[in-house]
């Protein structure tokens, strides 16, 4: 009987990555020790500085990862043919789905995601969801342009919009699933964007009051 191949094990760089988002997910990235995440690898703290610098490189490496594969499927969803306003759903539905499959992904996009680290006042953001902000709001423009989406609406507030939207649908699905307590079905996430991106259509009379292109009536009566 042939031998069966060996199974290649992963490298002490990615060992750690998966430790760092097991432990960050469980216990919160304040909370977790290098050498913790380093114990839980099989490996050093040493080879932690070697490969990320520190606890916030690894997270960033995490983030950038993640977001790394996820972007390539968006990309693959956004070049197929047909309503940009469909894209805009699928690349939506895939992230859902994609953050459903991984709970501690998901856990530490939406409550790692936008901290402050260390002594810098600023927020870190992951390059690559600055990446697939701009993916989203190139789609919004897109079913702009076809008159999916109202034309009159700002493209950057409708994006941050379906995004929050989006997060927040996730987030209490994930917040759910950690509490042991019932949440809505996936397939909601779809209906519920679908109805939303349906708000932002293309009604010339709604928009034009809605954006301030006309008056109300009670201030035409004071004339």
């Amino acid at each position: 009987m042939p031998a069966r191949p060996a199974v290649p094990q992963a490298s002490s760089r990615d060992r750690l990555l998966q430790a760092a988002k097991r432990l960050f997910a469980a216990h919160g990235y304040e909370q977790t020790a290098t050498s913790a995440i380093a114990r839980e690898a099989g490996t050093s703290e040493s080879q932690l500085m070697r490969y990320f610098g520190g606890k916030v490189g690894l997270l960033e490496a995490l983030f950038d990862e993640a977001w790394q594969e996820l972007n390539a499927r968006v990309t693959k969803i956004v070049e197929q043919p047909g309503s940009p306003r469909e894209a805009i759903l699928n690349v939506l539905q895939a992230i859902a789905a994609a953050l459903a499959k991984d709970p501690d992904l998901a856990t530490l996009f939406l409550f790692e995601g936008r901290r402050l680290r260390g002594d810098s006042s600023r927020v870190r953001i992951s390059s690559g969801l600055v990446t697939f902000s701009e993916i989203a709001r190139g789609l919004v423009r897109r079913a702009q342009a076809a008159n999916e989406i109202d034309p009159a609406l700002d493209a950057a507030a409708i994006t941050s919009a379906i995004m929050g939207a989006t997060e927040a649908l996730i987030r209490d699905r994930t917040m759910a699933r950690s509490s042991g307590t019932r949440s809505f079905p996936e397939r909601e996430i779809h209906r519920t964007l679908s109805a939303i991106l349906a708000g932002f259509g293309s009604d010339t009379r709604l928009s034009r009051v809605e954006t301030g292109a006309a008056k109300p009536r009670a201030a035409r009566r004071t004339k």
